[in-house]
């Protein structure tokens, strides 16, 4: 399914009284979602110990 395909099931699926403010925070969502999968997909990833380090230093 491509880009352009994905986000007009997302707008479709919407309920027709949807304003604009959520169709963006939908579009957003899936925008992070299909971002997430490429790193993924790329190797672009954290171990659990990297991810707790970094959090313990967001923490801080």
């Amino acid at each position: 399914m491509t880009i352009k395909e994905k986000v007009l099931n997302a707008v479709t699926e919407l309920p027709q009284n949807v304003d604009f403010e959520e169709i963006l925070e939908r579009l957003y969502f899936l925008y992070k979602v299909e971002t997430g999968l490429q790193q993924v997909q790329a190797g672009d990833t954290l171990t659990h110990s990297q991810a707790m380090l970094s959090l313990k230093t967001w923490h801080k």
